[in-house]
C-alpha cells in the first residue's frame, strides 16, 4: 500500500484545516479592516533646508544635537501629513524595530497570523471612540507614510489606529514593559515659584531607539491651547506633555480591572487634555468623559503648582488623589481598587513599592526650596530604599537605566527639561515653550538651549563599561 493511500484521511483532514483556517484568515481580515477616512491632503512635500532642518508648509523638524524638534501647525489632517513626511525615515525605523521585535519572540510565522488575526478581531472597532480629529490626522499621515514597506502586516491605516492604541494594548498584557515609570511632584510652596515642577521617568523596555531618537512635538492645533509632548516618530498622542497654560501630564501602566477592547487610546485621551484644559479640575472633568480601555494612572500638574494622581480603572469611577507638597507616585492603585488581585501582584512582584519608598526618602532629604537641578538628581538615583547601593541596571532603583526619557515640567515659567540619551544619564536640555509655542518661532534662528550636565556615570566610562558587560 502506498504511503497516500495509507495516510489519505490524515492528509485530507490537513487539507480541510489549512483550508479553514485560511478561509478564517480571509474573513477576519473582512470583516474587521478599517476604511480610511477621507481627508483633504496639503500640496507640497517635505524640503530639506539645511543639515539640521526640514520643511513642510507651516511645519518643520529641526535636529538639535540629540533630539528631534518637531513643529506641526494647522488642522489635524495638515498636521497628520506633515508628521509623515516629514519624519517618514524615523517612523519607517521605529516601526521595522518594533516588528522585527514581534518576529523574535514569536519567531512561528503560522503563530504570528494567528496572534495578529486575533488582536485584528479584538480591537476591530477601536477606532469608533478616536475623535473625528484624532482619526483624520491619522488618516493624514496613513496617506503620508508612502511608500509603506509593512502593507503586508495591515493596511497603512489600519495599522496606524492599532499602534495608536499599542499602550493600552501593551498594558493589557500580564508582562507588560510600561509597569515601571517613576513621577515626582512639587507645588509652589516646595518650588517657591507661582507653579510647580512634573519630573518623571518613562521606562519602556523597547529598542533604544525610541531613546536615541526621541521627538519633542510642539502642536499648534487650529483652535486648540498649543502644547509641547516628548515621545517618538509616529505617535499621534502624549504621554509625556504641558501645554502654553500650564497644565502638565504625564501617564504611568497600572494594572486592575478588565481591559476594554473599546475607547479613547489613553495617548488621545492626554492630548485632549493638553489641547483644551487651564487647570487641573479641567483635566480631572476631560479625563472622566470617556471610559479608560485599560487601568492607567494620569498624574497632573497645574499652572498653579496643585498635583493629582487619577486612578483609572475600567468598570470603575475616576479615582482622585490630591498629591501632597512633595510627592512620588509610581504603579501601584491605592484608591478603591488597592485591593484588585491584580494591582496586588503589581504591589508584590513589580518593582513599584521599592521605587516608592526610596522616593519618598529622596523627597525627605531635599531642601526646602526644590530645584529642576533637584528633580533631575531624583529621576537619577540608582540608590535602594535605605541607602542600599544596588547593581547598575537593577529594576528596584528608580533609574533603572531603562528610560526612553525623563522629563521635568516648571509650569511657572513653562519650561521644559528633556533627557538627552542615553536614558536619563544624557544631558537635561531647556526648552522654553512660551517663545517655541509661538505661531512666528522660527527654530533655526533660536540660540543654544540651557542644560542641565549629564550624570557623571556617563562621563565617567563606567556607563560604557556596563553596556559592553551586558553584551
Amino acid at each position: 500500500m502506498t504511503f497516500l493511500a495509507r495516510h489519505r484521511r490524515k492528509l485530507w483532514a490537513l487539507c480541510v484545516l489549512a483550508a479553514a483556517l485560511t478561509a478564517a484568515h480571509v474573513g477576519v481580515g473582512l470583516s474587521a479592516r478599517l476604511e480610511t477616512p477621507r481627508v483633504a491632503l496639503p500640496p507640497g512635500d517635505a524640503v530639506r533646508v539645511s543639515a539640521a532642518l526640514r520643511r513642510f508648509g507651516a511645519s518643520a523638524v529641526f535636529e538639535r544635537g540629540q533630539i528631534l524638534e518637531v513643529y506641526l501647525r494647522g488642522e489635524p489632517s495638515q498636521i497628520g501629513y506633515a508628521h509623515a513626511r516629514l519624519l517618514y525615515p524615523e517612523m519607517v525605523e521605529n516601526e521595522g524595530i518594533l516588528l522585527a521585535r514581534f518576529r523574535q519572540q514569536v519567531p512561528s510565522t503560522p503563530l504570528r497570523g494567528l496572534l495578529l488575526d486575533l488582536a485584528e478581531l479584538r480591537y476591530r472597532h477601536v477606532a469608533r471612540a478616536m475623535s473625528p480629529e484624532r482619526r483624520a490626522e491619522i488618516a493624514a499621515g496613513s496617506l503620508g507614510f508612502r511608500p509603506d514597506p509593512y502593507s503586508d502586516v495591515f493596511p497603512t491605516y489600519q495599522r496606524f489606529v492599532y499602534l495608536n492604541a499599542l499602550y493600552d494594548i501593551a498594558l493589557s498584557f500580564e508582562h507588560s514593559p510600561l509597569i515601571g515609570c517613576t513621577t515626582f511632584t512639587f507645588d509652589a510652596n516646595a518650588t517657591g515659584t507661582s507653579g510647580g515642577l512634573l519630573a518623571r521617568a518613562f521606562d519602556f523596555e523597547v529598542d533604544e531607539i525610541f531613546d536615541r531618537k526621541k521627538a519633542v512635538f510642539f502642536v499648534r492645533e487650529n483652535g486648540k491651547i498649543p502644547f509641547a509632548s516628548v515621545a517618538w516618530p509616529g505617535l499621534v498622542g502624549v504621554v509625556s506633555g504641558m501645554n502654553a497654560e500650564g497644565v502638565a501630564v504625564v501617564v504611568h501602566g497600572a494594572r486592575a480591572g478588565s481591559p476594554r477592547a473599546e475607547g479613547e487610546p489613553v495617548v488621545h485621551e492626554l492630548r485632549r487634555v493638553l489641547s483644551s484644559a487651564k487647570s487641573l479640575e479641567d483635566a480631572e472633568r476631560m479625563l472622566a468623559e470617556n471610559p479608560p480601555m485599560v487601568s492607567h494612572i494620569v498624574i497632573v500638574t497645574d499652572g498653579t503648582g496643585r498635583s493629582a494622581a487619577i486612578e483609572r480603572v475600567p468598570g470603575s469611577a475616576d479615582f482622585i488623589r490630591p498629591l501632597e507638597s512633595k510627592a512620588v507616585t509610581t504603579n501601584h492603585l491605592e484608591g478603591p481598587n488597592a485591593s484588585d488581585a491584580k494591582n496586588l501582584h503589581v504591589r508584590a512582584r513589580t518593582s513599584t513599592l521599592a521605587r516608592r519608598a526610596r522616593g519618598q526618602e529622596l523627597l525627605a532629604a531635599l531642601p526646602p526650596r526644590v530645584s529642576v537641578a533637584d528633580a533631575v538628581a531624583c529621576l537619577r538615583d540608582r540608590t535602594g530604599a535605605q541607602g542600599r547601593n544596588l547593581p547598575l541596571g537593577d529594576r528596584n532603583a528608580i533609574n533603572a537605566l531603562i528610560a526612553t526619557h525623563g522629563v521635568v515640567m516648571d509650569t511657572a515659567r513653562r519650561v521644559l527639561w528633556v533627557s538627552e540619551s542615553p536614558h536619563l544619564l544624557g544631558r537635561f536640555v531647556a526648552f522654553d515653550l512660551t517663545t517655541m509655542l509661538a505661531a512666528d518661532y522660527a527654530p533655526e534662528s533660536s540660540e543654544a538651549p540651557r542644560f542641565i550636565e549629564a550624570d557623571p556615570l556617563l562621563t565617567s566610562g563606567e556607563y560604557q563599561r556596563f553596556r559592553k558587560s551586558r553584551r
